[in-house]
């Protein structure tokens, strides 16, 4: 019998036929404005990154894909390029072209959702990366020909050629099939490097998970999901929301907010700049430090 991963707190993100249908009506009776969407940035530092192989970056790619260069390593987060998810057509185009990077060492996979994991893209990934993924991705890895893989639980770290992952809790689910709900795990990345620590937080609900990552950790850059939690009493168990996104960086003591996990797939009810929005609104009526908030443009690229 294959092994089911749960989230702490005994919190269950299952959903009933029920709740399904009162989503789907719910849906039909709302009007998005669609024609807006997140910008692209006029700058692509294609050839700065290319060459750089000293100096911290990251660049957003769109949804939950950044490329990040940390103590002289290149590494994908969740690499997804793909011009669909199921029914809907990607909003926005990917900030830079797959093959306008350079060769990867890593690539961190947070879980097994098809917006997270998509292998048509990593079939394009230059290099011969490192793969980090979640406990029960594994096998699925072999089966599709991937050697380099190493499979982690919750709280585990690995030292990694200068870096040190680690793989931490996160509220979600996972499911590719329709037997294999939750038959691998999901999570958070930490990636300490010589001169920064940097949190990719996955996909996930708020929860009381973070305040202990604050606690055993020093983050500096936290790439943090705002979108796709409309209708929340659907989407909070899974999704984060704007404003609980601002709590959860507060509790982690982090440095710089990056927001993500908006603006190309329509996931939920919610639009791009909507969750921007609720977030900026929210960050002004706590009087946070505006250089501590990094709303980046598709594309953009931070050194």
């Amino acid at each position: 019998m294959r092994k089911r991963y749960a989230n702490l707190d005994n919190v269950s993100n299952a959903k009933s036929f029920k709740d399904m249908l009162k989503w789907n009506k719910e849906r039909r009776s709302k009007v998005k404005d669609l024609s807006v969407q997140i910008p692209q940035s006029p700058i692509k530092r294609v050839e700065e990154i290319r060459e750089n192989r000293s100096r911290t970056s990251y660049t957003w790619i769109g949804h939950s894909t950044f490329f990040i260069q940390l103590s002289g390593l290149n590494i994908l987060t969740d690499p997804v390029w793909a011009q669909r998810m199921g029914f809907q057509k990607r909003l926005t185009t990917p900030g830079l072209a797959l093959e306008e990077l350079p060769e990867m060492d890593v690539v961190v996979i947070s879980h097994g959702h098809y917006d997270h994991l998509d292998f048509p893209t990593l079939k394009k990934v230059k290099g011969n990366p490192q793969y980090f993924v979640p406990a029960g991705l594994k096998s699925l890895f072999v089966k599709k020909g991937y050697k380099k893989v190493i499979e982690m639980n919750w709280w585990d770290s690995i030292d990694y050629e200068g870096i040190k992952v680690h793989f931490v809790p996160a509220q979600h689910w996972t499911r590719r099939t329709m037997t294999d709900m939750n038959t691998s795990h999901w999570g958070g990345f930490i990636f300490e490097g010589h001169s920064e620590t940097m949190y990719f937080v996955g996909d996930t609900g708020y929860f009381s998970g973070f305040k202990e990552i604050g606690r055993r950790f020093t983050i500096g850059t936290v790439f943090m999901p705002i979108g796709a939690y409309e209708p929340e009493w659907f989407m909070k168990d899974s999704h984060i929301n704007p404003e609980d996104s601002i709590k959860a960086f507060l509790e982690l003591g982090g440095k710089m907010f990056v927001p993500m996990h908006y603006g190309a797939y329509r996931l939920a009810d919610d639009t791009g700049p909507e969750a921007l929005e609720r977030l900026t609104r929210e960050w002004n009526r706590l009087s946070l430090p505006q250089g501590q908030l990094k709303v980046l443009m598709i594309g953009e690229t931070v050194i």
